[in-house]
């Protein structure tokens, strides 16, 4: 473990309202969570809890520690298993996965690459979507992870110092909230978007996003286009939170539950496949080559 245990206590305690509740769940005595909690909160310097006649109630640090612990922990959980796939075992394809980055493509043409080497195993690497971490593992694909699946064209590859294999061309949707009165429709139209907001990635990014945002500007000047820098939570709940309309893509639709993916009357496509390696190794160019036979 590479984190503080007392940070599950506290996260039991907070969840569960009461110190005896958590030693239960916990299978410790009130006695020792009341003590690792004292502990958690000496270390820290602050008070987690307001200890009331109806309970435990978290304080505004508390509120604020609870959703950091769960980060933290998340993080050290998910580094701790990029650590672990650094140790290869022969004919193992690691594969990168994030909200974004979704492996259920793979997962679909897994079967078929398993016909071809049954002795081929895949193992998911989940990765927090950052910037950094982007940067980083798409330039060092081969290292902790082998492949991930995602959007992208010659920009990004070259940008990333990557190569790809494209499995198909995947239409630009739009993602808004469920509240959102474009949210009954099962498509859009440009016109439905006009007096909108649309969150755009910014200009070289894309250059299909780019001829997209070209055609808008010149031809539907009634749609207001908003610059962002980077997919990531942030800007999923910005499109919820604001009623802004979010460019998004079908393989997304389980990143926000509070968001819907909608498709739009226009033929704009951005290349979707596997992002690898200029140099894979034997078992990953054997894994590449089955998809590429797959998928042809």
């Amino acid at each position: 473990m590479v984190y503080n245990p007392q940070l599950e206590t506290f996260l039991r305690v907070a969840d569960a309202g009461s110190f005896n509740k958590a030693a239960s769940e916990r299978f410790i005595t009130p006695t020792a969570v009341i003590k690792q909690i004292n502990l958690l909160e000496e270390s820290l310097g602050v008070k987690l809890f307001d200890r009331t006649h109806r309970g435990l109630v978290l304080t505004d640090a508390g509120k604020s520690m609870y959703q950091d612990a769960k980060y933290i922990i998340q993080y050290c959980k998910d580094s701790v298993a990029r650590a672990k796939s650094t140790v290869k075992t022969e004919e193992v394809i690691r594969i990168g996965t994030s909200p974004i980055t979704p492996s259920s493509v793979l997962m679909e043409l897994w079967p078929k690459v398993r016909k071809q080497y049954p002795n081929m195993k895949f193992q998911l690497v989940p990765f927090e979507n950052t910037p950094e971490n982007a940067r980083e593992i798409l330039k060092n694909l081969g290292q902790n992870i082998d492949v991930v699946a995602g959007i992208f064209d010659e920009t990004l590859l070259e940008v990333r110092q990557c190569a790809g294999i494209e499995l198909r061309k995947e239409p630009i949707c739009c993602a808004v909230s469920l509240e959102h009165p474009l949210a009954e429709k099962k498509i859009l139209t440009l016109q439905d978007l006009e007096g909108e907001n649309l969150l755009l990635m910014h200009r070289g990014w894309s250059h299909h996003v780019d001829e997209l945002r070209d055609d808008l500007k010149e031809n539907y000047s009634l749609i207001h286009i908003v610059d962002f820098d980077f997919y990531n939570m942030e800007i999923f709940n910005r499109c919820e939170n604001s009623n802004d309309i979010l460019m998004a893509f079908s393989g997304w639709s389980n990143v926000h539950p509070l968001l819907k993916i909608i498709p739009v009357e226009w033929d704009y496509k951005i290349p979707y496949g596997l992002l690898h390696s200029h140099q894979p190794s034997e078992e990953v160019q054997k894994f590449l080559d089955a998809i590429r036979s797959i998928t042809k």
